[in-house]
């Protein structure tokens, strides 16, 4: 086995060029375990020492978040309350150790329907950069995760970045993760929101789910229904109907019925998160 730790991100892209596959790696904490005792014969590439690749930036009125940037990074950086969905998942993946080494862009190459960061970043309308030699694109998120530990990334691309627009001023983000224990376990279901509030009604909403479906997705009939709701009509809107392009499997964690249950418990204690939560300057 080789391992490699590029300190360039030319040099990087070089390793991925070549006619030998490269897993790559950043904190390893999906890939190591994944692996279980088989012997691994090829070649590693660990990513965290490329310059430019950790740590989260504005950007054009938006933010850039680098492909290695840990969950620990996000819970310490200093952001808008739209945010606050993608810290409160931050929390929740794994332990604080694993919060330390797991990284943003690794929960995505994973591409796991159970994947924390999922939910809350395709509620900031994220976009994947990808980069090789031949050239640096993007895609939106929802696009870039294709299926069960499916994404679009090519053998010779490196995820760089992750890129956030412009949100409203006044604009709050939530997270529910709803699990058979309350910490160090995988969802049940999980929801992620962020809402534009104003005189206490949805001036816009963005409402993903996951776990709830092979691919984690926006609800996008329930969106358009929240607009103009209060607190408690926001609640009323949430129904099966509302839901019906999730598809819960069941599995060792709970069945369908109960996982559609959880999902919408989960989207409701989210809206009350953030519609009751405190006001900030």
């Amino acid at each position: 086995m080789s391992y490699l730790i590029p300190t360039t991100l030319e040099d990087a892209l070089d390793a991925l060029s070549g006619p030998v596959p490269v897993a790559v790696i950043a904190g390893g904490t999906d890939w190591f375990p994944a692996q279980g005792e088989r012997a691994y014969g090829g070649t590693l590439l660990d990513v965290t020492r490329v310059a430019g690749l950790r740590g989260i930036t504005p950007h054009h009125d938006g933010w850039r978040i680098g492909a290695a940037t840990t969950w620990s990074d996000v819970l310490h950086a200093d952001l808008p309350r739209a945010f606050d969905g993608l810290k409160q998942a931050a929390r929740e993946v794994g332990s604080v150790q694993i919060q330390n080494a797991g990284t943003v862009a690794g929960n995505l190459c994973n591409a796991s329907p159970a994947a924390d960061g999922v939910p809350p970043l395709l509620c900031l309308d994220t976009e994947v950069e990808l980069s090789s030699l031949r050239g640096v694109r993007r895609v939106a998120l929802g696009a870039f995760i294709a299926g069960v530990r499916q994404t679009l990334r090519a053998p010779d691309e490196l995820v760089t970045a992750l890129y956030i627009p412009p949100l409203p001023a006044g604009a709050r983000g939530g997270f529910t993760k709803i699990g058979g224990r309350k910490y160090l376990v995988i969802s049940v279901a999980m929801v992620g929101a962020v809402l534009e509030l104003s005189s206490g009604r949805i001036a816009s909403a963005r409402v993903a789910v996951g776990a709830a479906s092979p691919v984690a997705q926006r609800l996008e009939v329930l969106e358009q229904a929240l607009v103009g709701a209060d607190l408690a009509g926001a609640l009323d809107q949430v129904t099966p109907a509302r839901l019906s392009t999730l598809s819960p499997i069941s599995d060792v964690r709970g069945s369908a019925e109960y996982r559609g249950e959880a999902v919408a418990e989960a989207i409701r204690r989210t809206l009350k998160l953030i519609m009751e939560g405190p006001s900030h300057g």
